[in-house]
């Protein structure tokens, strides 16, 4: 009876186009975007030209100063600022008077910068120039102390060699934020639809009292519309990692050399896969509980709401976390242990420690909110409307 009951939810679920939109082809199309945004986001300001606006009496020995960056288009103005303020440059550099003769005769020179810090192009344009002006600034010490006699090892002591402690790719930490934000918006846009409309859709259109007149058991009942959640929510959040992974390996460049998980692809693949679908019924108990709780399927969905926000927290809290910096806190609080745990299998970290930490800690809070559920169910206080 329980299978026969799953099998027809699940019919019904999938036969409804506009589930069926909600539940696979939207989470797709806006997984899609994401990862082409992250791609984009990561290939940074390669082949990017930046245009500076300069005085007019800026000439070729302050060209020199920016002749090592082919990036950099120089534009002569009346006034630079003004050339920024009408968007025709992304930054101004404006020189002191004479300045190259003051600089070759040791005389103070000044150097203003004007920009928009909270542009993109403005704030890269600002560091190329930085660095130009840095470098002369160096060439220039360097000619005073040699013409003076004096050792150029006076002004550089030591050497700084920065050296990373992973030798993965920079942008791995980029993908091990993407594709659990990826996991959980997917399995809950999945899952969201098909958990209000089982149960409070079910109140709404008056059939429940119906379908409890049935020799079905309450339980049971229950039990077959949580799976069928978990099911859709699941079949959701794979269907997406599968389009996605594709994605990545077939039409992005940065994205998929950070991606190599060498000899332990398969075990970071299954288990990915398993946390996914652990995760699945972790989302469908909440679902089930907040549908059940609503008398109508858009009270439902306003529960529901505050679910679907729960992935921000963990996005912004594992970001600027080191993978060996994560604890057991990490793994034994729930949501946040489906970022922490593919952030660990995505470095190619497999730690079994971590794995049974999430999977008892999401079991254990999905047994318990499903009881409560279950509790609710049986009353009729929450299943008439």
């Amino acid at each position: 009876m329980l299978l026969k009951i799953y099998l027809k939810e699940l019919k019904d679920c999938f036969r409804d186009r506009r589930t069926l939109f909600l539940t696979v082809l939207l989470p797709i199309v806006m997984m899609t975007g994401l990862t082409f945004f992250y791609e984009q986001l990561v290939s940074g300001d390669e082949g990017e030209t930046y245009t500076l606006a300069v005085d007019q009496s800026f000439g070729k020995e302050e060209e020199k100063i920016l002749a090592g960056f082919d990036n950099i288009d120089i534009v002569k103005s009346s006034d630079p600022e003004k050339t920024l303020e009408d968007g025709d440059a992304a930054a101004a550099l404006v020189l002191s008077p004479d300045f190259i003769s003051k600089i070759e005769s040791g005389q103070e020179a000044s150097v203003t910068m004007v920009g928009d810090s909270f542009s993109q192009k403005s704030s890269n344009l600002m560091s190329l120039v930085s660095n130009a002006l840095s470098i002369y600034e160096k060439t220039v010490i360097s000619e005073r102390l040699q013409a003076q006699g004096t050792d150029l090892k006076l002004i550089q002591p030591f050497t700084i060699d920065q050296k990373e402690m992973s030798e993965e790719d920079p942008n791995i930490n980029l993908i091990a934020m993407l594709i659990p934000l990826i996991l959980s918006i997917a399995i809950g846009i999945g899952a969201g639809p098909a958990a209000s409309d089982l149960f409070a859709g079910e109140k709404e259109r008056k059939t429940m009292e119906a379908l409890l007149m049935t020799p079905v058991k309450r339980p049971t009942l229950l039990f077959a519309k949580w799976l069928t959640i978990a099911t859709i929510g699941a079949v959701t959040g794979i269907i997406t990692l599968i389009v996605v992974a594709i994605e990545i390996n077939l039409l992005t460049e940065n994205l998929r050399k950070a991606v190599s998980f060498g000899d332990n692809a398969g075990l970071v693949i299954g288990f990915g896969v398993l946390v996914s679908v652990i995760y699945a019924m972790f989302t469908a108990s909440l679902l089930m509980l907040t549908s059940v709780i609503g008398k109508t399927v858009k009270e439902s969905q306003s529960y529901s709401t505050p679910i679907m926000m729960l992935a921000v927290f963990p996005t912004m809290i594992t970001t600027g976390i080191g993978v060996n910096e994560l604890s057991f806190q990490h793994f034994a609080i729930p949501v946040l242990n489906l970022f922490s745990l593919l952030k660990e299998l995505l470095f190619g970290v497999i730690n079994y420690e971590h794995i049974l930490i999430t999977i008892a800690s999401n079991l254990i809070c999905m047994i318990i909110i499903f009881i409560i559920g279950r509790i609710l169910f049986l009353k009729d206080k929450w299943v008439m409307n």
